[in-house]
């Protein structure tokens, strides 16, 4: 039978249920007022007949707390004047525990799905916290009796909490009022009114018993900290406010900050200020792509209505150019600027040697808070014969002049696809090889599907689904033995250029030492307000991870910085619910929110809007009309939850999405939105009107047709 039909049928049953009840009349009788005018006759009635009167009163508990109807806390009043305070205790506390379970997994079986199908994006941090913390606020609001025990048993079945842990903390937290209800009950007689039950002062003594999970909670992570802090001696007096180790995204962002509130700061970088992203990593990159591009539209330069162009170039210029971008941008991140904002720029190794100090060159600097932003670097796997060939890096690429004539690129991600792209355009041969089935594996795979396709058309050999199984030396260059379909293949290049992905730096400066955790995964384990187990050392950016982008870096660095000047006063944990990112190969490709195949394998019911950039005027006038706009809404709601382009310039075209997202602005605004003609960025607007074409009303339609041939007539 169908899960809807199913649901259909519990549904009749339970409103049944409840009508039955109801024309019963013995709702009615479910007042303070029917229970002590018939107390003698139930009492006597009970007292000839225990066992029955028991059971009955047991099935009766359990149907009306799992209707989620009224008369709950009449029945436990009855409890104490029909059975006593032991034996009423115990109907009362297992009757209510198993009718709050049964309405918990009505709740869940019923609405659960269809609240996930439209909130699941929204809803997964908040389900992490209820596995993680769950048990405690449920406990909470189970011991606190002026909460509405019934919306508590219909909200948690919404939630990831386990039905095991909803009954035994729902069973030892009603206990204590349970208790409070069944001996009023014993005491009928001098009941007046249900205010009689619960004076203020016994519901502020169960307000603060409620409290309680949480006071403890708090006290355990103070005596956890006091813990991880023994051993080491706090400074009397501060040198500083904050101490940011790294002067990459995250550290500029973090110190820039701290001095904006005028709080004391020390910027500590061993190399090079600007970290990765300003010289071996976006700016360098995207300064080489450029280049790369404008060979390639000369070379394809009949798609432009002219007959031949010649480009001569100079790699070594080329690369030149490079460096000389890297300079125009150095004074963004220059220690002259920072000092000018307040900064004291510290340059050499840093190393920590306790919870607030920082050792660098021989002098210490000690801070209240520290900051750990030290960022990645290029992952090297341990792949046998690696050590034989001068292989390349994202960091060590830049120091090449000559162009490689074969150039083998493992890793098919973002970095690998980019650089592939662009030494393909200055000529060299490029094998990339990637291990999953195909290039972008974080993609949709038709987003891929199109990158692939231009690599292939420009002459780049994608070799996919190539498992690298070892280097071997040949002569000056080298072969790359993999294993796809279970065979042995090689790949021979002058070159090699490792691609994949990147690895926190955590070693080197005293931060294992410290006793500083760190993930399985390599990055610095922190919490929502990006803590380590140490509440005084925060981290920020590549280091910190999840998501390895500059922006994030940033995004990272103002709740690092926030959080460490606040505490203990305030906190704010970090957001991660609407992270775009793209990869600038041509097309470039670009994401915000939800995928489709994410949303497919997570189960999650979408509607998909495509919109093709080849129905676009100013992507045809610039002949590039390839690629498409892709956005997914919720089923019959113009509410955005994820967006893809892929085409000419999506990154800055995701920007309009990214805004819409994070704001909730759904496809009709975006469709009434005035956009610039001829630009590519009415490829929002269009994509907008597809999705309102698909829900336009067609009864209201059919009507306007035969109005207007009225009209006509």
């Amino acid at each position: 039978m169908a899960r809807s039909a199913m649901r259909l049928i519990l549904l009749a049953v339970l409103a049944i249920a409840a009508w039955a009840l109801w024309r019963s009349g013995l709702l009615d009788q479910l007042s303070l007022e029917g229970l002590k005018a018939r107390q003698e006759a139930l009492q006597g009635w009970t007292a000839a007949h225990s066992v029955g009167a028991a059971v009955g009163f047991f099935a009766l508990y359990v149907l009306v707390a799992g209707l989620s109807l009224p008369g709950a806390a009449i029945l436990t009043l009855a409890a104490g004047a029909l059975f006593g305070l032991v034996e009423g205790t115990l109907l009362a506390s297992f009757a209510s525990t198993i009718g709050a379970t049964l309405a918990f997994l009505a709740s869940r079986f019923l609405f659960r799905d269809a609240i996930r199908n439209r909130y699941g994006e929204r809803l997964r941090a908040f389900d992490e916290g209820i596995a993680r913390d769950g048990g405690f606020y449920l406990f909470t609001l189970r011991l606190v009796p002026v909460f509405p025990f019934f919306v508590i048993n219909l909200v948690a079945g919404l939630t990831a909490l386990t039905v095991r842990s909803f009954y035994w903390v729902s069973q030892a937290g009603m206990l204590p009022g349970t208790i409070a209800y069944v001996y009023a009950g014993t005491q009928l007689a001098r009941i007046r009114e249900a205010g009689d039950i619960l004076s203020p002062g016994l519901l502020g003594a169960f307000a603060l018993l409620g409290l309680m999970p949480l006071l403890m909670r708090w006290l355990a992570r103070w005596l956890a900290a006091r813990r991880v802090y023994r051993g080491h001696k706090r400074p009397r007096r501060f040198d500083y406010n904050l101490v940011v180790i790294g002067a990459g995204s995250a550290g500029l962002v973090s110190a820039y900050i701290a001095s904006a509130v005028k709080a004391k700061v020390a910027l500590v970088e061993r190399h090079r200020m600007g970290g990765d992203c300003l010289n071996t990593g976006c700016v360098p990159s995207k300064a080489l792509l450029r280049s790369a591009r404008l060979l390639a539209e000369a070379r394809h330069s009949q798609r432009y209505g002219i007959d031949r162009m010649d480009a001569e170039y100079d790699f070594a210029q080329v690369m030149e150019r490079v460096q000389a971008v890297i300079g125009k941008v150095a004074p963004h991140d220059s220690v002259e600027r920072y000092t000018g904002l307040g900064v004291e720029v510290v340059e050499g190794d840093a190393r920590i040697v306790s919870p607030w100090e920082v050792e660098v060159g021989g002098r210490r600097l000690s801070a209240r808070s520290l900051i750990v932003a030290t960022g990645a670097g290029p992952l090297v796997p341990p792949l046998p014969g690696l050590d034989t060939v001068d292989y390349l890096t994202s960091d060590t690429l830049w120091n090449l002049r000559a162009l490689p004539k074969r150039l083998l690129v493992l890793g098919g991600g973002p970095i690998g696809c980019e650089l592939s792209q662009a030494f393909a355009r200055f000529g060299s041969e490029v094998t990339q090889v990637e291990m999953a089935p195909r290039l972008l594996p974080r993609e949709d795979a038709d987003a891929a599907s199109e990158v692939e396709s231009r690599f292939r058309e420009e002459g780049i050999h994608v070799r996919a689904g190539c498992k690298a199984l070892r280097v071997e030396r040949d002569g000056e260059g080298g072969r790359l033995v993999c294993e796809q379909d279970g065979k042995e293949v090689a790949f021979a290049f002058d070159r090699l250029l490792l691609a994949l992905g990147r690895k926190a730096n955590v070693h080197g400066f005293g931060l294992q030492e410290l006793g500083v955790a760190i993930d399985p995964r390599g990055t610095v384990r922190a919490d929502a307000f990006m803590r380590t187990n140490f509440p005084n050392i925060l981290v920020a950016g590549d280091v910190a991870g999840p998501y390895q982008f500059t922006h994030v870096a940033a995004h990272q660095a103002w709740y690092a910085s926030v959080n460490a000047l606040l505490a203990p006063l305030w906190r704010f944990k970090a957001d991660y619910r609407v992270i775009p990112w793209a990869t600038f190969t041509e097309p470039e490709v670009a994401r915000v929110g939800l995928s489709e195949d994410e949303a497919r394998a997570q189960g999650i019911a979408v509607e998909v809007t495509r919109y093709g950039l080849d129905d676009l005027d100013r992507a045809i006038a610039d002949s590039a009309d390839r690629g498409f706009v892709k956005v997914l809404t919720a089923p019959g709601k113009d509410r955005i939850l994820g967006a893809t382009i892929v085409g000419e310039h999506a990154g800055d075209l995701l920007a309009e999405f990214v805004l819409a997202v994070k704001h909730g602005i759904g496809l009709n605004k975006l469709l009434g939105t005035i956009h610039t003609y001829p630009t590519l960025s009415e490829a929002s607007k269009y994509a907008a009107g597809v999705w309102k074409r698909a829900h336009a009303p067609q009864g209201a339609l059919r009507w306007a047709e035969r109005y207007f041939a009225w009209q006509r007539s």
